[in-house]
Formats: structure tokens, C-alpha cells, sequence
């Protein structure tokens, strides 16, 4: 027998064999039902995909190194999904020439997955944790097949945006059901090293999409490139559905589970739930509309007065309802709170910068667009390499010292891009994209895992959501703050399409500060944070 996440329980299927009385008893033997014995004629046909799946199980679940067989399984999903995230960009161009549209429209194909996200991860985070976190990964990658296969077939712009903002309610399930299922396989003290390689997945997948999906959008077109991450998405599901087991138990004890997560479903905090995703959701939009249609028109400040609004309503929910989303007691636990602030600060200053360096390097240094990709690889890819690393490293140290470490890094990281001139060599760039990508990287890990730690296993899933909305939240609103902010300062000075490139290099000097400031926010959050109390260390 195994709990939801898929962890082999105390009580193991050796014990029971040892009784030959409970042989293919459908109560104590988990294949007896494939073998006929469940009491019906129909019984006698062998079900050999069940067969196979449960010797898989099985084998995993006896092993030492189960946790590592759960991780592999979803990292292949996740791999899968985010693969084609940073590729798309390249091919805007060719979609925007076909569907006779320009690439400001365009542009909304990753608004609208981030937007859908923020609506669709607080509740289908306590989905999770109320049905089951395989199930809901599941389900999530089923959605991501559906929506490959309709960007795939889109005849038009209008079926593109619609297939790619599916997109986004799928990452919110699988990216929730994700986390919160390897944090439940890992001990809490080996939960950062599982980070680590979630990291390295999340940073390495964009990296190795534009490695391989470049190539086939330029011989084969955009849309075979959808068609090749179904096939990815079919093979993971099936590792999935084979590797983490579902629900085991007597049929007495499965009702039971399932008239529970019934109950909890409908008595959850409904308006504090959707509450929480309109007002995640109208803030994230108001700051993508802001730059369009100016900071101070009417249609941003809605978006914002409303998001404002059903925030504070959402907290008044968490204070007064029976069941709410979030348990209260948590927002009192600053391993809960630093984290998630730590999160939006770091993503606020990592994504305007990974926004603005292309400009950086075509308007302030004259680099081509195959120049400014062969350096800007420099940041994903130390991202991903140190992400794995830092996480075996925490373990040594401490997740304290390492979210202090990486916040520091990530902030010189601005500095220095902040203090670039014309006579800056390119040494010096790659260097300030590898601190960004190794602050990331350290930092990254260690606040999930200390987050994690914080939070009963049973609401991992709501956990996940609250951590993801923060860095969302923090991207979206660093991408639009840092470019208009760039942007407005070449405007007031005039040279906004000039060829002044020395004039154009120096626009970029605010925001990068304000990005650091915003690191060092981050940074005086983590001085606040508690490492988790491993055995014979002081931490």
C-alpha cells in the first residue's frame, strides 16, 4: 500500500505475502484483481497493462531510491512542457507573417499563459491537496497535449492566443502537482537537493528548447515543433501513470478517501479562493497593459484598484473563514512569508534583466541578434548547472547561507550591468549574466525547501501556488517596470530610435538600480529566514 504521494507506507506488500491464506485476496494483494480473483467471471481476462504497471510499481517502490524514481518521472514531464517556453519567441516573426498580425499581438501568447496561471494556481493548488497531486499532474499533462495539439492546428491568431492561455491553466497543475509531490517523496532534509535538479530542469529545459527547437522551426516550420513536443508529452505521461502508483486500499477504504475529498471540496473557502486568483490575476494584467496603454490610464488602475481590492478581501477570508485556503498560522512563520517575498524580488530583477539585455546589446553595443543569443546563453545555462550543485551544498552549509549567498550574487549581478559603458568588454557581460544565473541557481533551491519544510503535507499543494504566484507576480511586474522604465528615460531625453548609442547605453543604468534595489530587499528577507535543523549541525 502506498499514500497519495506515492511513498511506500509502513505497512509493505512483503508482510502479506508472507500469509498464503491472502494470496490474490483483492483486500491484501494489489495484483489480485488482474488475476481473476475479484470474484466475477470477467475477472479471468488478464488486464497485462495492469500487469506491467504494477510489477513497475512494485520494484519502484521497493527500492532505496524510490524518492529519485519519482523525481525522474516528473522532471521528464516538466521537461517536456517548458521545453517549447523560450523557443516560441523565435518563431513570432514567421506566425506574425502567416496570420498577417503584428508581434506586439503576439507578445500576448506568453502574456496569456501567465495570466491564465495566476488564475487557475490557488485552486487547482488546494485541488491537489484535496484529490491527489498524481492525479492533478495527470490531468495537467493531459491539458498539455490538448493544447499542443490545438496550437498545432491553429488556423488563426484568435485559436493561437486561446491554445497557448490553455497552456498556462496546465503548467499551473503540473508545476503545483510537481513540487508538492517531491516534497511529500523527500525527507525534509534532502528536499533541497530534489530542488536543486527541479531547478535545473526548469532553468535547462528553455536552454535546450532553443538548442533543438530553433532547428525545426527553420526547416520544418513552427507548428512541427508542437507536434514534437506531443510526442514528449505522450512518453511522459506514460512514465508517470507507470512510476507513481494511485491510490491503493481496500474498496472500504477508497470510498472513504473519496466521499472525504468530497466533503473538503465543497466546504473549501470558495470566495476566498477565487478571490485570491482575481486579484493575482488583475494585478498581473494591469502591469501588462500599463506599458501599452500608459500607467496612468483608466484600464491599468482598474486592474489594480480591483486586484487591491480582492486581495484584501482574500485576507479578510483567511482571518474569518472555517476552512481557508491558506491556514493563517502560517502567514505568522517567516520560513512561510521570506521565502515568498524572496522569490518575487529575485524573479522581478532576473526577468527585467533577461527582458532588457537584448536591447542592452543591439541598442547600446550594435550586437547582431545571433551575437546577443550566442552571449545571453551564458545566464540560463549557469542557472541550470549550479542549480543541482548548490542544492548538495545547501545541505553542507544551510539554506540560510545559501539564499544569503545567491541574493547578494544576483544583486552585484545588476550592479554590474548597471555600471556597463561603452568601453565595457564582453568578458565583463558574461560574467554579469553567469552571476545572474549562479544567484538564481543558489537561491532558488534552498527557499523552496525551506518553505516546504514549513507546511504540513497534506497542503503542499497550496504551498506550491502561494510560492509560483510570487514569482510570477515578480516577473511579470520586473519585465514591464524595467523595460518602461528604460524606455520613458529615453524618451524625456529624446533618443529614443537614435543611432546615439553612447546616450542609448546610459538609459539602461536606472533600471538595472532598480532591479538591485529590489535585490536587496530579497537579500534582508533571507537574514530573516531559519535553516532546517538537521542532526549534528548548528544552523
Amino acid at each position: 500500500m502506498s499514500d497519495e504521494s506515492g511513498r511506500p507506507s509502513d505497512e509493505s506488500p512483503r508482510e502479506h505475502r508472507e500469509n498464503p491464506d491472502e494470496l490474490l485476496n483483492p483486500e491484501h494483494d494489489r495484483g489480485a484483481s488482474e488475476f481473476g480473483a475479484g470474484g466475477t467471471e470477467t475477472d479471468a481476462d488478464l488486464n497485462w497493462f495492469a500487469m506491467v504497471r504494477g510489477k513497475a510499481q512494485q520494484r519502484a517502490t521497493a527500492s532505496d531510491r524510490y524518492a529519485w524514481w519519482v523525481l525522474a518521472a516528473l522532471l521528464a514531464g516538466l521537461l517536456a512542457l517548458n521545453i517549447t517556453f523560450t523557443v516560441f519567441i523565435v518563431a513570432l516573426p514567421q506566425v506574425a507573417g502567416e496570420f498577417h498580425t503584428s508581434i506586439t499581438i503576439l507578445t500576448w501568447t506568453m502574456t496569456g499563459p501567465l495570466l491564465a496561471y495566476g488564475l487557475a494556481a490557488p485552486l487547482l493548488g488546494k485541488t491537489g491537496d484535496i484529490f491527489g497531486h498524481r492525479r492533478l499532474y495527470l490531468f495537467g499533462l493531459a491539458g498539455a497535449m490538448v493544447s499542443a495539439v490545438l496550437t498545432a492546428l491553429s488556423p488563426n491568431v484568435v485559436m493561437l492566443l486561446g491554445a497557448r492561455t490553455l497552456d498556462g491553466i496546465q503548467g499551473a497543475a503540473t508545476g503545483t502537482a510537481s513540487m508538492a509531490l517531491i516534497m511529500n517523496a523527500f525527507a525534509p532534509e534532502d528536499r533541497v537537493k530534489a530542488m536543486g535538479w527541479w531547478t535545473l530542469v526548469g532553468a535547462g529545459g528553455p536552454v535546450i528548447g532553443v538548442s533543438l527547437g530553433s532547428p525545426i522551426i527553420q526547416f520544418f516550420g513552427w507548428r512541427a515543433l508542437f507536434w514534437a513536443q506531443l510526442v514528449l508529452l505522450v512518453i511522459a505521461f506514460a512514465v508517470v501513470a507507470v512510476i507513481l502508483p494511485s491510490d491503493r486500499g481496500t474498496p472500504k477504504e477508497l470510498a472513504e478517501r473519496k466521499m472525504k475529498a468530497k466533503h473538503d471540496f465543497k466546504t473549501m473557502d470558495w470566495s476566498g479562493s477565487v478571490s485570491l486568483s482575481v486579484g493575482v490575476t488583475a494585478i498581473m494584467l494591469g502591469l501588462s497593459i500599463a506599458p501599452i496603454l500608459g500607467w496612468g490610464s483608466i484600464a491599468p488602475t482598474i486592474c489594480w484598484i480591483g486586484g487591491i481590492a480582492s486581495i484584501i478581501f482574500f485576507i479578510r477570508r483567511i482571518r474569518t473563514s472555517a476552512n481557508p485556503l491558506i491556514p493563517p498560522k502560517y502567514f505568522t512563520k517567516r520560513n512561510f512569508v521570506m521565502p515568498m517575498v524572496i522569490r518575487g524580488t529575485s524573479n522581478f530583477a532576473y526577468f527585467g534583466a533577461f527582458y532588457l539585455f537584448p536591447l542592452l546589446m543591439e541598442e547600446g553595443y550594435r550586437y547582431s541578434e545571433g551575437q546577443v543569443g550566442a552571449v545571453a546563453i551564458a545566464r540560463p545555462l549557469m542557472f541550470a548547472i549550479c542549480s543541482p550543485i548548490a542544492g548538495y551544498t545547501a545541505v553542507k552549509i544551510g539554506e540560510r547561507t545559501a539564499t544569503i549567498a545567491g541574493s547578494i550574487v544576483l544583486t552585484l549581478s545588476m550592479i554590474l550591468f548597471a555600471a556597463m559603458s561603452v568601453g565595457t568588454s564582453v568578458v565583463v557581460v558574461i560574467v554579469a549574466l553567469a552571476l545572474s544565473g549562479l544567484g538564481m541557481g543558489v537561491a532558488m533551491p534552498s527557499t523552496s525547501s525551506i518553505m516546504a519544510n514549513e507546511v504540513a503535507a497534506e497542503e503542499m499543494g497550496v504551498m506550491s501556488a502561494a510560492q509560483m504566484l510570487a514569482m510570477q507576480v515578480g516577473e511579470v511586474a520586473g519585465i514591464q517596470v524595467l523595460i518602461t522604465i528604460q524606455q520613458g528615460v529615453a524618451r524625456r531625453r529624446g533618443i529614443l530610435g537614435t543611432n546615439n548609442t553612447t546616450e542609448l547605453l546610459s538609459t539602461f543604468h536606472l533600471p538595472f538600480l532598480v532591479g538591485a534595489a529590489v535585490c536587496v530587499i530579497g537579500v534582508v528577507c533571507a537574514f530573516f529566514l531559519r535553516s532546517f535543523q538537521r542532526s549534528g549541525t548548528k544552523q
